[in-house]
């Protein structure tokens, strides 16, 4: 840092300062520190700084799957909601969600420095099961560990309530599903609403049908679908299935939705552009990274014990034109 410093022609005050808060430095000054640094081929030592001030200031994130849009946007949130509080992201991505893994995982992040650790979908394992290192502030987007951990969870139920009964509201006389995976906690808590849901109005719960979250699991599944008449409403797990399905029933000549209406899940922004757009629930999942992050922190700083705390996300149902009351004269109704 001295080196730095004098390279530089500043402070060592200001050299510490650049590395941990430059936004409060000078451009200028700021451009000449960075350009000794590069030069003398300097970095920060977070181990020295930690016992200097504390911190880190790296969070440590896990996830699985991130090719899944709510995993990858969940992320893309909680490392905007970081950067802004001044802390680094350290991820890894799971092979798969059980506690196995999962506990792999929490061993190698917290070998690597870090504050927290914020959990996305460790959908298979249970606080008995997931081993977590003591007193590490821990937060986890799955409301299983509430009472445990502190949990920030989308509310899966409302919003399947809304999907299924704008479906039944517009006269469909029970609707389909296709489903989410077994081992995806969101996807059981969408199905089992989605159940209740149709008993409580009286109506018949027919078979679901589980994909894979992806839209070819969707046009597989929903090549069955087309070739039933009963089918007039289908409630999909996710917008993916639901963009698949949009492609069976094309393929067997019925329309979306004067043959068959289709609701989705998730609101990704190439819902709207689907023809015709898609009804679907949407998902905050801007607001879930950053109440990850928020929460965490409060462990981390203010030394708050927070394990009875969940925070339950609001969802909305965004109506378009993939739904529709059901034609009276359809040979499918």
């Amino acid at each position: 840092m001295a080196d730095v410093a004098a390279l530089a022609g500043v402070s060592s005050q200001t050299v510490s300062r650049v590395s941990t808060d430059p936004d409060k430095v000078r451009p200028e000054t700021r451009r000449r520190v960075q350009a000794a640094m590069t030069e003398l081929g300097y970095s920060p030592n977070t181990a020295a700084r930690a016992l200097r001030y504390g911190s880190f200031e790296t969070i440590g994130l896990i996830a699985h799957r991130l090719a899944r849009t709510g995993e990858s946007r969940t992320v893309e949130a909680v490392v905007e909601a970081a950067r802004r509080h001044g802390y680094t992201v350290s991820l890894i991505d799971v092979r798969s969600p059980s506690s196995t893994d999962v506990d792999e995982a929490v061993a190698r992040l917290s070998h690597q420095a870090i504050d927290g650790l914020i959990i996305i979908r460790a959908e298979t394992a249970t606080p008995a099961t997931l081993a977590l290192p003591p007193r590490l502030p821990v937060v986890v987007s799955d409301s299983r560990f509430v009472g445990h951990h502190p949990a920030i969870a989308t509310d899966q139920t409302d919003g399947t309530r809304q999907a299924v009964s704008h479906l039944l509201e517009l006269g469909h006389r029970t609707v389909h599903h296709l489903a989410g995976p077994e081992d995806s906690a969101p996807a059981e808590q969408r199905l089992t609403a989605w159940h209740d849901c149709l008993v409580t109005a009286g109506r018949e719960a027919p078979t679901p049908r589980r994909g894979d979250w992806s839209a070819g699991s969707g046009y597989e599944l929903g090549r069955s679908l087309a070739e039933d008449p009963e089918v007039t409403a289908v409630f999909c797990a996710n917008d993916e299935m639901a963009a698949g399905l949009y492609r069976a029933l094309r393929e067997a000549g019925l329309r979306v939705p004067e043959d068959v209406s289709v609701v989705g899940f998730d609101d990704i922004p190439l819902a709207e552009h689907l023809w015709p757009p898609l009804t679907t629930v949407a998902q905050d999942f801007h607001l879930i990274g950053q109440l990850l992050v928020d929460l965490l922190l409060e462990q981390v700083r203010d030394r708050k014990d927070l394990a009875d705390h969940r925070t339950l996300v609001p969802v909305e149902l965004v109506v378009r034109s993939s739904t529709a009351p059901p034609r009276p004269s359809s040979p499918r109704t």
